[in-house]
């Protein structure tokens, strides 16, 4: 292909940064005081260990990314990217010169609060429960931490503790710091990370943060998300025939993608940037303009798929540098920094996925059926609680303190279920 453009690998130019010291007391803290442990490993690398071994993390296995994982073989679920988000958090974090095992644990527990059918399922449990709070799967993801997965309880009260991280890692795993209601104005509204009665942990979570400014390690961790789903959800448009590369350069394809880039990602970018950041990435050596799902081809895909992730956290690496010197950079000395181009080239990936899989008019009735699907499934639980709950939240159920709280603990039944489960419970419940 001419005029080519050879994206940088980020590992080619990297140092790493000891983080030894950088992190203070306070950050290693747990909200409940355990026993202490003799162990070779630090409190970051326990953390880390906690998320991995947990059961919510194995039933993102069963979870919707972008399309069901029952749909076939090769497709992404909510496991595998958040394994991937993991390791490109872990090979930008030293290279920032923040600690690995901070926010690959970050990386890792970040999707832990999304309810089946992904955020599609999300929509309608925000719905269902707007009169006690909304649903949203940041605050969700804080709710499995700090109180659903069983690890930890209080020896003082008996309350569930969840996996009682450290400050450093919760702190990190905080994607939208602040309650409903509360967003910046740069922020959709509709975002929001932590629920009314998970106050007290957030608060002591972020008590040394200044305003709603995320740590350098969210921000870490949201860049690789963001990285790992544009690159990952093209990859599997176009194994999956959803997507068929040379239609890129079609003139109204690349409107179709301008426009739903900016009405979902960039709302403050000009079509003209979208048009300019797709014909840059189209212009890469690496770049699969035909695939024909040869074996060739999927080796292809593959290698284009490293270079991007290189390509951009490479230049994320760059400009964060360029702006906060060397050294290690921990919690609230930087913010990443990411060039416009490459926020932009990021976002119109993520609008090529929304344009050829999220709104394709095929997916539009299933979208809905689920929709209905989960609404219908929440209700009906909620009319035969504590029966049908699994025994711990029969527990909360039977000691929450009013209507909404009773409410909150279906919300959490319902969204701990896998796709699968939830299509088994509503067949279940409706028999």
């Amino acid at each position: 292909m001419a005029d080519t453009e050879r994206a940088p690998v980020v590992a080619s130019a990297s140092r790493e940064y000891s983080t030894a010291g950088a992190y203070s007391a306070d950050d290693h803290l747990r909200f409940l005081p355990e026993r202490p442990k003799q162990s070779r490993r630090g409190p970051f690398a326990r953390d880390r260990a906690r998320v991995v071994h947990s059961s919510a993390l194995r039933r993102l296995a069963g979870k919707t990314q972008v399309v069901g994982p029952d749909t076939d073989d090769f497709v992404r679920n909510r496991l595998t990217h958040s394994l991937e988000v993991a390791q490109i958090g872990r090979d930008l974090a030293p290279a920032l010169g923040c600690d690995g095992d901070v926010v690959e644990a970050a990386c890792i527990a970040h999707d832990l609060g999304h309810p089946p059918f992904g955020h599609n399922g999300e929509a309608a449990l925000d719905a269902f429960a707007a009169d006690a709070g909304g649903f949203e799967g940041n605050a969700q993801t804080l709710r499995v931490l700090t109180r659903l997965e069983p690890k930890v309880v209080d020896v003082v009260t008996g309350a569930a503790g969840g996996l009682n991280l450290t400050r450093a890692v919760l702190d990190a795993c905080t994607k939208y710091p602040w309650p409903r209601g509360q967003a910046p104005a740069d922020v959709s509204h509709r975002k929001f990370g932590v629920y009314q009665d998970d106050l007290d942990v957030f608060g002591w979570l972020r008590s040394p943060a200044p305003g709603l400014r995320r740590c350098l390690e969210a921000q870490v961790m949201d860049l690789a998300d963001d990285v790992a789903y544009s690159v990952h959800d093209v990859e599997d448009a176009v194994v999956g025939g959803h997507l068929e590369p040379r239609s890129l350069a079609d003139p109204d394809v690349v409107e179709r993608v301008a426009a739903q880039t900016i009405s979902w990602y960039l709302p403050r970018v000009e079509p003209a940037e979208v048009a300019a950041a797709l014909s840059r990435l189209r212009r890469l050596s690496a770049w699969v303009g035909e695939f024909d799902g040869s074996h060739r081809a999927l080796a292809a895909l593959k290698d284009m798929t490293s270079e991007l992730i290189g390509r951009f956290t490479g230049a994320v690496e760059r400009a964060t540098r360029s702006e906060f010197g060397e050294g290690p950079l921990v919690r609230y000395d930087a913010d990443v920094v990411v060039p416009r181009e490459t926020l932009v080239e990021i976002g119109t990936l993520k609008g090529v996925a929304a344009v050829f899989v999220m709104t394709s008019d095929a997916r539009r009735p299933i979208y809905e059926q689920q929709r209905a699907m989960l609404t219908e499934l929440a209700g009906l639980v909620t009319a035969r609680a504590p029966a049908v709950l699994e025994p711990a939240f029969a527990v909360a159920w039977k000691a929450a303190a009013d209507d909404d709280a009773r409410l909150r603990v279906v919300v959490d039944q319902v969204a701990s279920l896998t796709d699968l489960s939830a299509v088994a419970w509503h067949s279940r419940l409706t028999r």
